[in-house]
């Protein structure tokens, strides 16, 4: 099954917020929100939080990277929450003490809008991103324990970003990939999000493969379960080396001119997407970083 709304997935775990920019919710002893979201949408997940839980409150909400859409929200949920614990990498951590990248956070997020198209307008808030600290260092191979016999386990999977950690849940087989599985953008195309490193990007790709996953949930839009998660992850790698054969080719074909590269790709992957979708700043900087990964490796293997 393909699941792409938010509601109860199965068993105790909630897409809640928006399909398009979530936060996952694991109901347990102690409840743990996954992603951090956009700042916009911060009501909306506080409200879903509260329909779920009823009088309870989060124990933990556990970040995968802190770019915009995926950090934004959790400065307003530590406020109504203020128990809540974050959990992060020290790498977003180091990040989010960075003025220059707060400034470009709360750049984004306010320039997300359309990633908010058919809520609720009087849910919508109006405050900016506001920075916030982590309480918690998180490294490959930690384990949260959150009662009945629950645990998330920490893995880091770089590549998509160099600060970029997934959750597996063993108990419940769930894996929370999010960016670093590759992330379907409609029903026929994955996007390829190796921002910093594509063979990082592949190496840990395979990494998830390994893990024995009955759903897997990828940043936006789409959660796969069952049999559905092998065939994404399958078509993630096809699309990855897609994706690099793709670049190496406009590459040599446009004369290494990079704005044209850039733009026979966003004519191919963006442009037939339909709204909403990732805001064009945010879409065309996160391609010249994919780009780039690619070239520097297809420069190397030249020079071999």
């Amino acid at each position: 099954m393909i699941f792409s709304e938010t509601g109860e997935v199965r068993d105790g775990f909630f897409v809640i917020g928006s399909p398009h920019v979530p936060l996952y919710l694991l109901k347990s002893e102690k409840p743990v929100l996954i992603e951090g979201g956009i700042s916009l949408l911060g009501e909306v997940y506080r409200k879903d939080v509260v329909d779920c839980l009823g009088k309870a409150s989060p124990d933990w909400i556990l970040l995968t990277h802190v770019h915009f859409d995926h950090c934004g929200a959790v400065s307003y949920l530590k406020r109504v929450f203020p128990d809540m614990k974050v959990g992060a990498s020290p790498e977003s951590a180091e990040i989010l003490k960075r003025p220059n990248a707060v400034k470009v956070i709360r750049a984004l997020s306010e320039n997300a809008r359309e990633a908010v198209a058919g809520i609720d307008e009087a849910l919508i808030l109006k405050d900016g991103f506001e920075p916030f600290s982590v309480d918690a260092d998180l490294r490959d191979g930690d384990r949260i324990h959150v009662g009945g016999g629950l645990s998330v386990e920490v893995l880091s999977t770089p590549g998509h970003t160099r600060d970029f950690l997934s959750y597996y849940i063993p108990e419940k087989k769930i894996l929370i990939s999010s960016e670093a599985g590759g992330c379907a953008v409609n029903s026929g195309y994955i996007s390829v999000d190796c921002l910093t490193d594509f063979d990082v990007y592949m190496a840990s790709l395979n990494r998830l493969a390994s893990l024995d996953a009955e759903i897997l949930c990828q940043g936006h839009r789409y959660v796969y379960t069952d049999h559905d998660v092998r065939a994404f992850l399958e078509k993630s790698f096809r699309s990855a080396m897609e994706f690099k054969n793709m670049v190496e080719d406009f590459w040599q074909r446009e004369n290494r001119d990079m704005k044209r590269v850039m733009a026979r790709i966003k004519e191919f992957e963006d442009d037939p997407l339909p709204h909403p979708k990732q805001p064009e700043q945010a879409y065309l900087a996160n391609l010249g970083a994919r780009v780039k990964s690619i070239l520097v490796r297809f420069s190397n293997e030249k020079k071999d």
